[in-house]
């Protein structure tokens, strides 16, 4: 399976992103907002130039108090970003999540941010391409 049918099953494929330049308290405003767990960081809203996650705020919070809300995200972004292309397979991105440790993988095409995945992106993903295997082996033994 390709990043791509995942993408192409998402009803919103939009990026959320906010530049390097706005406040934790921005971001974790838009993340409640939005209902979502990560914003690509981006200041022209095409390239990814960092990643903040909830968990980031968390580790902020815990390490400088509520003073971190008025950092500017470029302090606090994760850098460095793990990113995948449309053709990749899911697989693979699922290995990099897990290895990495991280549950959203923005796809970026020519440097250019196309859609974001998530774990719970994927995991959908692979449970309905178990169900139509079960489906087509249940066929085959019962002679369908």
């Amino acid at each position: 399976m390709l990043v791509q049918q995942i993408l192409k099953s998402k009803a919103d494929d939009g990026v959320v992103t906010l530049a390097a330049s706005a406040s934790v308290s921005e971001a974790a405003q838009m993340l409640a907002e939005r209902k979502i767990g990560t914003i690509v960081i981006s200041n022209d809203g095409k390239t990814a130039e960092g990643i903040l996650s909830e968990r980031d705020i968390v580790r902020e919070i815990a390490q400088k108090g509520v003073a971190c809300m008025t950092d500017q995200l470029s302090e606090v972004m994760t850098t460095g970003v793990v990113t995948c292309g449309r053709a990749d397979q899911v697989d693979d991105v699922l290995q990099k999540m897990t290895d990495g440790r991280f549950r959203h993988v923005p796809v970026v095409e020519d440097g250019t941010l196309v859609g974001l995945i998530s774990i719970g992106d994927v995991v959908k993903a692979k449970l309905a391409e178990l169900a139509m295997e079960k489906d087509a082996l249940q066929g085959m033994i019962m002679g369908h």
